[in-house]
């Protein structure tokens, strides 16, 4: 798999040169920013967690939570003087669901892959430096298959969903991704991450995948979805096993293969009929 120099990934929009150049609108990326603050074990922040979180200044994370207050996307405990998100949000993040046509055509083949193989399937997209789960089924001998709230968000430089994405960027892109994560990692083992990452993205160059153990005895495998006109997604298969990364890869590289390319080739089907 080779890089393409025409065009680089940021989150989950494809770049051209060129592109982009508007002035930003600080005010709204600021706001964004709040909301980005809050997820899974911090539903409730007050002003100074948020300012804390996104590096603004108190003064103006109250103006911006109080405009967020009046478009619905928070709402204010007075008992508790914190902020949690507003029900808009949900609505939003349920609409992005229901209009992703990857996830229609990718849901069923997950699921029947889960069952079949008795793994773990899962299906993601980048956001910053954090990978987002959009559908995750997990198997479990008790219970045949439980499902993971998407949503849940997972570190990009330490997981084979992570790593296959990094995969997919243009060497400028990459590099950039590479430095803001040393510096988040610093003095936390980045030397070996990095190498870790850079074996990781040789793989899926040659191989198509990459694998990765970042969880006590949990090896996962993923390979990129770059389907044409929709951001990269990534498509992962985990086990809790005993067994060493090599053994694992052996088992599973050929179930994730074909699921991927089962995905690949229904969605460019799909396009064709809508065409």
């Amino acid at each position: 798999m080779e890089h393409a120099p025409a065009e680089y990934t940021v989150g989950m929009e494809r770049i051209k040169p060129g592109q982009g150049k508007a002035t930003p609108n600080r005010s709204l990326e600021r706001g964004i920013a709040v909301l980005r603050a809050f997820r899974a074990g911090s539903s409730m922040l007050g002003n100074g967690e948020i300012a804390e979180r996104t590096g603004l200044s108190r003064s103006t994370v109250s103006r911006l939570t109080q405009s967020l207050i009046e478009t619905g996307m928070l709402e204010y405990v007075p008992r508790l003087r914190a902020y949690r998100l507003g029900v808009s949000v949900l609505s939003m993040a349920h609409a992005m669901r229901d209009g992703s046509q990857i996830l229609k055509v990718a849901t069923p083949v997950m699921v029947e892959a889960a069952v079949r193989h008795k793994i773990n399937v899962g299906l993601a997209a980048a956001d910053g430096d954090e990978m987002v789960y959009l559908e995750s089924f997990r198997y479990n001998r008790r219970q045949s298959l439980r499902t993971v709230v998407s949503g849940q968000r997972i570190p990009m430089a330490l997981t084979s969903l992570g790593r296959a994405y990094l995969a997919t960027l243009a060497p400028d892109a990459f590099q950039a991704m590479l430095l803001a994560m040393a510096e988040k990692h610093r003095g936390r083992g980045w030397s070996r991450l990095c190498r870790e990452i850079e074996a990781a993205v040789v793989s899926v160059r040659e191989k198509g995948y990459c694998v990765a153990s970042w969880q006590p005895q949990v090896v996962a495998m993923a390979t990129p979805l770059q389907i044409s006109g929709y951001g990269v997604h990534v498509l992962n298969v985990s086990v809790s096993t005993q067994q060493d990364m090599e053994t694992v890869e052996a088992d599973l590289a050929g179930p994730l293969m074909a699921l991927s390319a089962t995905i690949q080739a229904r969605m460019r089907r799909l396009e064709s009929e809508m065409a």
